[in-house]
């Protein structure tokens, strides 16, 4: 009699599942920008979307691992939570106190944000601008500020600068983040304080970009040749980027870089494999108009 043949499968030949989770999740362009990434790159992987209830977070984080998920974006509302579930945490998640990547390994949790290093990449390499010996100043005080805060550090602007409708809330910042800059003194306080002083680049991280309100910045803020780059993405000329044009601002830019430099840096941290970026850009891009 013939011994019985087991055939095991070749788990190397399954196609390796992320997604991007939130709520609400549909309008993310995600799944798209990754198809491509992982097309232009031969990686064999799917990408889809997770809708979590607002209070189940960690019960989807976890369903989708234990169903062979490999790793996670993380959209509104729930990059704190995801930086609190994590059982391993970079340096970046740390000081932002919220995380954007997570990665699974068994039974750990290994979270990232790349939305700070995503932002830098397209500010220094797509649009071409040095942050070397520049001043620059990030407008809010919240999640995205924080998690801008050392990436921009690290480029060595002669100076850094929060500004907040809260001084108290952006002074905070300076206190948190004091140890962790070495020579650079982070600048904070409110807008009003802002008088009499002019930046290269002016970053909005607020959320005003969502709605019709400009910021209260102080006229001359905008230095002659400055870049004003809004984080929000698609929506054309927003209040921010308006209020800079009136000033006089030529060189214009939404996140849409920002969010697809910040996915380039998940999909390294996942694959081993850096992806082409300007194409998936040029896609996305909406005319500020």
């Amino acid at each position: 009699m013939l011994a019985k043949t087991h055939v095991f499968a070749d788990t190397h030949t399954m196609t390796d599942r992320y997604a991007v989770v939130g709520h609400p999740i549909a309008h993310s362009k995600s799944p798209q920008i990754h198809s491509t990434f992982a097309q232009s790159t031969g990686q064999d992987l799917s990408y889809t979307t997770v809708l979590a209830p607002l209070d189940g977070f960690a019960d989807a984080v976890r369903a989708f691992r234990d169903s062979g998920g490999r790793g996670l974006n993380v959209t509104l509302p729930f990059k704190l939570q995801a930086f609190e579930l994590a059982t391993d945490a970079a340096e970046s998640a740390r000081m932002a106190g919220a995380a954007n990547a997570l990665k699974f390994d068994g039974e750990r949790i290994w979270a990232e944000n790349f939305d700070g290093v995503g932002l830098v990449n397209d500010i220094v390499r797509n649009l071409g601008v040095t942050l070397a010996g520049k001043r620059v100043l990030l407008c809010g005080a919240g999640g995205a500020t924080r998690g801008a805060i050392l990436p921009l550090a690290a480029q060595g602007p002669a100076c850094l600068a929060v500004a907040n409708r809260s001084a108290d809330k952006a002074h905070q910042l300076g206190h948190e983040f004091a140890s962790h800059l070495g020579a650079l003194r982070l600048q904070t306080g409110g807008y009003a304080e802002l008088a009499g002083e002019r930046f290269d680049v002016v970053i909005n991280a607020t959320s005003t970009g969502l709605g019709p309100d400009a910021l209260p910045l102080p006229d001359g803020v905008f230095a002659p040749d400055a870049l004003a780059y809004e984080m929000v993405y698609g929506k054309g000329l927003t209040p921010f980027l308006r209020q800079a044009q009136a000033a006089g601002v030529t060189r214009l830019a939404d996140g849409v870089g920002m969010l697809v430099e910040q996915a380039a840096e998940a999909f390294v941290w996942w694959r081993g494999v850096r992806p082409d970026t300007a194409p998936v850009i040029r896609a996305l891009t909406v005319p500020l108009v």
